[in-house]
This record gives C-alpha cells, structure tokens and sequence, in this order.
C-alpha cells in the first residue's frame, strides 16, 4: 500500500523520508511540476538540503498519482487547504485524510481536521501534530506526535501505520483539542519571538509562555476541546518546542518582529493568520486573551512593541 502525501514543502518531504525510511511506498505531490520533477531526479529538496530522499519516495506533480492512494496526508498551509479540499473534493471522497498543518482557517474558523469534516464529508479526517521539526525528522532523531481521530478504530490503524522507530505517535479522538493546541501555539510562539527580539529576557519570554498556556486552554475548552488535551504533546509539548527554538518560523516571525526588522515573505507563518481569527473567536466567545490579541495587533501592524508591551504590563493586577 502506497501512502500519499500533499505538499513536498519541509515537513511534507521530512514525513515522506522518515515513512520511506521504514519500508513504506510514498507517493510525494509538488503542486510545481517542475519542482516534482527535480526531486525526482536529483533525489533531493531545497527545502532539506543535507538529506539524500531513499528509493521508495515518487515525486510528482500528477494528482492522479496522488489520488490513487486510500490514505494521503495534507502538508499544505492551513490557509490554502480549503481550497484544496474544494477542488478536489469528488477525488478525496472516502479517502483518509490526515491534516498536517496547524493552524485556523479565517473564512471558517475551524482547525484542519474540522476543514476537511466540512469540505469533504464522506472522508475519514485526522490530525497528526505535536513538538516537531521537519529537519529533526527527517535526520532520523526521536520524535513524539499526537494521531488525533474521532473514529477511535481508524485513529488506530494510523497510529500503526505512520509510527516507526523513531516517530512515536499516541493517539486521542480529541480532534478538537489537538487541532487547536497545534494552531494556537503559534501565536505564543510569536509573542516569545517578539520578546526576545526587543531583548526582553528570557523571564520575559517564560512568563508569556505561562500566561499564554491558559489563553489557549480557555479558548480550546470554549469550542469543545477535552481539557486534557491542551497538556499533551500537541498543546503543551509543542508550545514549548516553538517558543524556544529558532527552527520555529512562527518565533522567528515574532523575533524579526520585536528587532523592527523585515522578514521573508515567502515563508508561511500561520501563527499571524491564526491571531487574527483568535481575536475573532475570543471576542465572539467573551473570552479574555489579551496576548493573542496584542499578537493580532503586532501581525497587522495595528501596534508597535513599546505600545504592546506597555498595554500587557498595564493590565490590573489579579490571582494567578
């Protein structure tokens, strides 16, 4: 059985390696064809330059090849996945379809699991998130993810399926909880970059981790959430990943942000699509998340630091 994957971006392509790696046929989709083309060809992507891509991943830019596969994971932005979806929902019906991509779709405000629910209802949809980096997956080095699936017995198979040696994967039915702890990092994660460029301190950055961990809980639990689930791997254990690391996009967005410095265009950040849509939902919800929403501010250009910072630090003081 050939297991597809949409989007030869990093983790797409990282996924790809370690699955191969294992023995299992991949089927990689480029939406460039040239791009398909050359990593065929070369065995290599831009986008992992130091990794040699074993035998058993195709590339290609044909959908049919794609399309031909039951089970295809979606490493595509959370914000183009839509469309996606839509184009090809006839194709997709009845395949399993497992979200790669965090984040929160700002035309529906639903996470990628619920997306593909919604686009493509005879689909069988998961999750597969957690603390990760597409280099650190593709060298081979241990990582633990979250398999989240509402159809217990589905989530299963997959979790036998995807795991290998030194990808780990527990699994939940908490679609909700794990879709929304891999999104709602990300703007945690930019509020940390943003401290860290202004030359906050590493205090600074601890406590917007801490004071962030609760925004996240509160909005998680507010459309459903479990209220364990922000605590596991795909909440708590890739909120610290992110904010930590400057492998993590999202905190090198913030960083770029807090020095006043421009940042590469070209790379997706989801977290910044994501403040806006939590600012949304929060002040749908009545919910109080004030460094979401300075982050929403930062992203759009609404604010500057020195004004974010004094609006955060001026807030009344409270119990823990």
């Amino acid at each position: 059985m050939t297991i597809g994957i949409a989007g030869a971006g990093a983790f797409g392509t990282a996924l790809a390696v370690a699955l191969a790696l294992d023995g299992k046929d991949i089927q990689l989709w480029a939406r460039d064809g040239d791009a398909a083309e050359a990593i065929q060809t070369t065995r290599k992507n831009p986008k992992l330059p130091d990794v040699d891509l074993p035998a058993k991943i195709t590339s290609s830019g044909a959908l049919d090849a794609l399309f031909a596969c039951d089970t295809i994971l979606l490493a595509i932005p959370a914000q183009t996945l839509p469309a996606f979806l839509t184009d090809h929902a006839v194709r997709l019906t009845g395949k399993t379809l497992v979200a790669c991509c965090k984040g929160i779709d700002l035309k529906r405000m639903t996470g990628p699991a619920s997306t593909i629910a919604d686009l493509v209802p005879d689909a069988h949809p998961a999750m597969l998130t957690g603390p990760s980096f597409a280099a650190d997956i593709a060298r081979g080095l241990p990582t633990a993810l979250t398999l989240a699936c509402a159809d217990d017995a589905k989530g299963e198979m997959l979790q036998n399926m995807l795991s290998t040696a030194t990808l780990r994967l527990y699994r939940t039915t908490d679609t909700i909880g794990a879709e929304l702890g891999g999104a709602l990092k990300n703007v945690i994660a930019i509020a940390s970059g943003v401290a860290m460029g202004a030359r906050l301190g590493e205090s600074a950055r601890a406590a917007l981790i801490t004071r962030g961990f609760p925004e996240m809980q509160r909005l998680a639990e507010a459309l459903g959430a479990e209220p364990d689930t922000l605590s596991g791997l795909s909440g708590l254990g890739d909120l610290v990943l992110t904010c930590t690391s400057d492998q993590s996009r999202n905190y090198r967005y913030g960083f770029a942000l807090g020095r006043g410095e421009a940042f590469d265009t070209a790379t997706t950040v989801e977290g910044a699509a994501t403040a806006r849509a939590v600012r949304q939902l929060a002040d749908k919800l009545g919910l109080d998340m004030p460094i979401s929403a300075v982050v929403a501010d930062l992203t759009t250009g609404a604010t500057d630091v020195p004004t974010a910072l004094t609006a955060l630090l001026s807030r009344p003081l409270k119990e823990e």
